[in-house]
């Protein structure tokens, strides 16, 4: 076995069959590649009843990430995320009370969305150490545990490595978690390829129970792909209702496109990736050690990401990235203190190369240290889900102190919360909603 879905979709564009299904275009060329285009016929498996190709697809990728079930997702580490979050709300031990989920601020909105549509209440984990950014998570092992002491919790939810590169000390979070019986959730969407370093740093390998890979950022699939992975020392009951969670949030005509992506992103995993990785890795170091060498602050622990924090060297974030448009590279994020931008073995040389040249023509100019986002604290009124589904009204941002969050407000692309559905809007908030260009929010009537 090697690529199986790939395999029996190629073998069916070349049949010559006459498409009487599914989708329109019925295989003929329009965009470029319709003849791959298929639809659950005969034969190409149901993605959430998997017993054909895509459940021997799965299970490949299990053993290569040494899962005891990998699902695929073909809507983004968005739909694994509402689905690990059904899947702890299915077989929590504690009836007769909304489920309680502990986690950092910096969750993706997809986090917030599995609240409002499961019911649930979320006890913020702020750090003793202050973040670098509203996009950062920074929590320990104390923080989780001084957040869950004398609360009633179903599970810890972390985001690692967070959009900046930083990675949580997954393993000591992990030992928290088994000696309080709590499982331990990770949008470990950034971070595919770190099970495939010299040292393993996946979150399955340092603990925990279940986490969510976006395969299309790190790994060589279609935008859209992402894994579900399922640890071998999770509740067996996990696995068991895993796939009807999933087509719970799901749409039921996934991409063929994109499953063919990661099935044969499968096989390379299993073949050349690893020494492709090693490779990157030490390629994307020495750009972060030139870059430093150029005066640059370089942050974040992540082998595949590049973070500079611009803000430290007189310029914003947004405005390295202007420049280095300029000189024909496209970062992955920008904001007022940071230029983000993300490597994997498919980078070549010309690539690092034309984004050394740029930055050394980047001119740097002394300043103060950078003064980051305070995460912020807000009285909470209402339960996520009541405030998200109520009557609401757009209120102007400059008077909104005092009224009470209807649906949720993001602050940037990361799509990280600065005011949750049910809190109370303060002058903190307000601050931050004008700093972010937010004219307006909609508020509970």
């Amino acid at each position: 076995m090697a690529a199986p879905i790939n395999d029996f979709v190629k073998a069916y564009a070349h049949s010559g069959t006459a498409r009487f299904h599914m989708p329109g275009h019925k295989g003929r060329k329009f965009h470029g590649l319709e003849a791959l285009d298929i639809t659950e016929i005969r034969g190409a498996d149901y993605l959430f009843d998997a017993k054909g190709i895509i459940g021997d697809s799965e299970r490949q990728t299990a053993a290569a990430f040494g899962s005891a079930r990998t699902l695929y997702s073909t809507e983004g580490s968005s739909l694994c995320i509402k689905t690990m979050m059904g899947i702890v709300h299915r077989c929590r031990r504690s009836e007769g009370r909304r489920m309680t989920v502990a986690a950092p601020r910096n969750v993706h909105k997809a986090f917030i969305n599995a609240c409002i549509l499961l019911d649930i209440d979320v006890v913020w984990v702020y750090p003793e150490k202050s973040c670098r950014s509203l996009c950062s998570g920074g929590v320990s092992a104390e923080d989780i545990e001084k957040a869950v002491c004398g609360r009633d919790i179903d599970c810890v939810y972390i985001t690692s490595p967070d959009y900046l590169g930083f990675i949580s000390d997954i393993r000591a979070i992990s030992a928290l978690c088994r000696s309080m019986d709590i499982p331990l959730v990770c949008d470990n969407a950034h971070g595919a390829y770190l099970a495939f370093l010299e040292e393993d740093l996946h979150p399955l390998a340092l603990g925990a129970d279940m986490c969510c890979d976006s395969a299309h950022k790190t790994l060589p699939c279609y935008t859209g792909g992402a894994y579900l992975h399922i640890s071998k020392d999770a509740p067996a009951a996990f696995s068991e209702c895993s796939k009807e969670m999933m087509s719970l949030f799901a749409s039921t005509s996934p991409s063929y496109l994109i499953l063919q992506s990661l099935d044969l992103c499968s096989d390379y995993l299993t073949r050349s990736f690893r020494q492709d990785l090693r490779c990157a890795a030490a390629r994307t170091a020495l750009c972060k050690k030139r870059l430093s060498e150029m005066g640059f602050s370089i942050v974040g622990e992540e082998p595949c990401k590049i973070t500079v924090c611009a803000a430290d060297t007189g310029l914003s974030g947004d405005k390295l990235g202007d420049l280095l448009r300029e000189k024909g590279v496209e970062p992955e994020y920008t904001d007022e203190g940071y230029t983000v931008l993300m490597t994997s073995p498919f980078n070549t040389e010309e690539d690092f190369a034309a984004l050394e040249r740029a930055m050394s023509s980047v001119p740097i100019d002394s300043a103060a240290a950078f003064a980051p986002d305070l995460i912020p604290r807000a009285e909470r009124c209402l339960p996520i889900r009541q405030a998200a589904l109520s009557p609401s009204e757009p209120v102007p941002t400059d008077l909104a102190a005092g009224r009470i969050c209807a649906m949720t407000v993001t602050c940037c692309q990361p799509s990280v919360p600065i005011a949750v559905s049910g809190e109370r809007i303060n002058d903190d908030i307000v601050k931050l909603l004008k700093k972010y260009g937010i004219i307006s929010i909609n508020a509970v009537k």
